[in-house]
């Protein structure tokens, strides 16, 4: 049966959902709404949408399902609107928020008694670019999409969103909201504190050290490349999920102070289990498995120093689809180079595998 789906906010998340409901249901029709009108234009001339508008409250009363794929805090206004416009009875209305407990209570406060369903939801994926020119339909395969259940979410609700959403190629899940919550403060929201203090830190030490500057490669540039995400995104994060997130500044600080007591203390074999505990939780963990805000599939090849040898590769791969390359410079002595090749699918990397150990003698590793 054909059905409507109203997607509000056509930014990358919202057009790269929209883009993978058109792949598997190309039937149905995307009525779309923008702030910007230079968005909507790229909406429809990339068929992200068949039909636009500026003023969010003129097609909710069309739709099957609503999508709020908007700021945190303009979700929450939008399910106000939502409680006093005359909606299909039944529709869905979710969301693709970073955190779900203020939206969720939000949904269970304003539309309650109402004949709507709402699951939260949080598909984690995402890009440094943004806005509509970026979306992508392969930005969800393999990521995990996330649920987060409510009271008016009913026996079947998940279940339809999963079949509209199943164009996305995105791995489900179902958890609860306040536990979402806590999971991320950890795994996303604190890392991208840390990242940003860091920043802060050697920008403060460049002044009177400038070599600093020029050395932070290698696991610094690793460790901070999400300093560079979006402010207002992430200053909203924090403001709604802000308990958890100070529970981890907390915790962290405390560890912070041990290794400070076991350097000052020369306590090499406690030096020593510090590291090696973290190398060990690190294998154990399921970030080499594929999912997650970086769901990519990632060779490594040790290359030398040598003109063109990029372009050598590069060639090999022709017809290949690359998500990105980079060189990972070390601060070490040896000749080799580490070129990372990310792919979007497991397919892809096995070829790339195949190709270059067939002609090439460099050493490869799959991670």
């Amino acid at each position: 049966m054909k059905k409507t789906i109203y997607i509000a906010g056509l930014g990358l998340i919202g057009g790269s959902i929209a883009l993978a409901i058109k792949r598997a249901h190309p039937d149905y029709e995307i009525l779309g709404y923008n702030r910007s009108e230079k968005s909507r234009e790229i909406a429809l001339e990339r068929g992200i949408a068949d039909r636009v508008t500026g003023d969010f409250a003129s097609f909710a009363p069309l739709a099957d399902v609503i999508i709020l794929a908007v700021p945190i805090k303009q979700t929450i206004d939008f399910i106000k609107e939502l409680a006093s416009m005359d909606l299909k009875p039944n529709v869905i209305i979710t969301d693709a928020g970073s955190t779900k407990v203020e939206i969720v209570s939000a949904a269970e406060a304003y539309l309650s008694g109402d004949k709507v369903q709402f699951v939260g939801s949080h598909p984690m994926a995402g890009s440094h670019k943004s806005g509509a020119i970026a979306a992508d339909v392969t930005l969800f395969e393999n990521a995990y999409y996330i649920f987060t259940p409510s009271t008016l979410t009913k026996e079947t609700t998940i279940s339809e969103l999963k079949d509209l959403l199943v164009g996305t190629k995105a791995r489900y899940v179902e958890i609860d909201a306040a536990e979402h919550d806590l999971v991320t403060s950890q795994v996303s929201h604190f890392p991208h504190i840390l990242a940003s203090s860091l920043m802060e830190q050697a920008g403060a030490y460049a002044e009177n050290h400038q070599h600093t500057n020029h050395f932070a490669a290698g696991g610094f540039r690793d460790m901070t490349r999400i300093a560079e995400s979006e402010p207002g995104m992430w200053t909203s994060i924090l403001l709604t999920n802000s308990r958890a997130v100070l529970d981890r500044i907390e915790d962290f600080k405390g560890r912070l102070d041990k290794v400070a007591q076991l350097i000052s203390q020369k306590d090499e074999n406690g030096i020593w289990e510090f590291f090696e505990h973290g190398r060990v939780t690190r294998k154990e963990m399921e970030i080499h498995k594929k999912g997650g805000v970086d769901s990519f599939y990632d060779l490594f090849v040790d290359v030398p120093d040598e003109e063109d040898v990029i372009l050598r590769i590069l060639e090999l791969l022709r017809g290949t689809s690359l998500v990105n390359i980079r060189i990972n410079e070390e601060n070490r002595e040896d000749i080799h180079g580490i070129l990372q090749i990310s792919f979007k699918n497991a397919k892809d990397l096995a070829h790339a595998e195949q190709v270059i150990r067939e002609h090439t003698a460099y050493n490869i590793t799959i991670k």
